[in-house]
């Protein structure tokens, strides 16, 4: 017997809130903090059974990936941040072009209405949530655009840059470490603004862009660039990283940092910046470098 519609959306919502629940119990820092020391054995036979079991079970495709054979990874997070062959992904250079930063899923992709950014189907959250409680730099973004990429633990693992610019600010925000998979945002109230992040705040053609990097349960740790490894933080305690008198400036392309385990990229444009393209739409694959819409230049 076929169930009604209003009967299976209930069943399912029963089901992710059923799977989701122990996540709200179990030790998250402490199990994230194990899986940061286990995926740094450099010991061969355990780095190389955890490689070759996440290879076949994630069905990772390795043909792309710089260094194909196991012994070529240290350990076992050497090879889930793996660099790509040079010129598999190749990078839009249309102007005016704004690039997807990382592989993945368009989980959410619109405009920020008075304020608050859409996580999934009825559920909501505030930019200044996001940001750590800071209304100040939420009002920059008020009436702006956002996108939300969600990176599966088959995808490759490095951040880039969607436009040239010239970094600003970094905030660490302390947080929970919930999955950050569609079930989980299907459930978990405020997800991304309660999951520990790192913002990037930058200056760019198309004005002040954010740049946000969420954590998740076993991300071992989220590293950029210019700073090194800025999770797991010593002191879960907000703090700021100020650049103007020590300027970066990166291009579009460019690497800003990665993921030590898989989750979620936030970028978030101000108001007129940005005109998404019309064939993204949540659910929708996108690699690294291919244009996600336009920018206008704010000078």
């Amino acid at each position: 017997m076929r169930l009604k519609p209003v009967v299976r959306r209930a069943c399912e919502r029963l089901v992710d809130r059923l799977l989701v629940l122990p996540q709200h119990t179990i030790p998250q820092h402490l199990l994230s903090r194990w899986v940061h020391r286990a995926t740094r054995y450099k010991v061969d036979w355990w780095k190389n059974t955890l490689i070759v079991w996440f290879t076949r079970f994630f069905d990772v495709d390795m043909s792309i990936a710089k260094e194909r054979g196991r012994d070529s990874y240290p350990d076992f997070n050497s090879f889930f941040t793996r660099e790509l062959q040079p010129g598999v992904r190749s990078i839009a250079r249309e102007a005016g072009s704004v690039i997807a930063p990382v592989d993945g899923w368009v989980s959410e992709i619109g405009e920020i209405q008075d304020g608050g950014i859409t996580q999934a189907k009825g559920k909501r959250f505030t930019l200044s949530q996001l940001l750590g409680g800071d209304p100040e730099l939420a009002e920059h973004f008020r009436q702006g655009s956002f996108t939300t990429l969600y990176l599966s633990p088959r995808d490759y693992h490095r951040v880039h840059m969607p436009v040239g610019g010239r970094l600003l600010e970094m905030i660490y925000i302390p947080g929970r470490l919930f999955a950050v998979n569609p079930r989980s945002a299907r459930v978990v109230n405020d997800l991304f603004a309660r999951n520990e992040r790192i913002v990037n705040l930058f200056d760019t053609d198309a004005g002040l862009m954010a740049l946000i990097m969420v954590g998740a349960i076993f991300v071992g740790s989220m590293d950029t660039v210019w700073h090194g490894a800025v999770t797991p933080a010593r002191t879960r305690t907000l703090r700021r990283w100020r650049y103007e008198e020590d300027p970066v400036h990166l291009d579009k392309g460019a690497e800003l940092g990665r993921f030590n385990m898989g989750s979620t990229v936030i970028l978030l444009f101000k108001q007129g910046a940005v005109r998404w393209s019309d064939a993204l739409s949540p659910g929708r694959r996108i690699q690294m470098g291919q244009s996600l819409g336009v920018f206008t230049p704010s000078r």
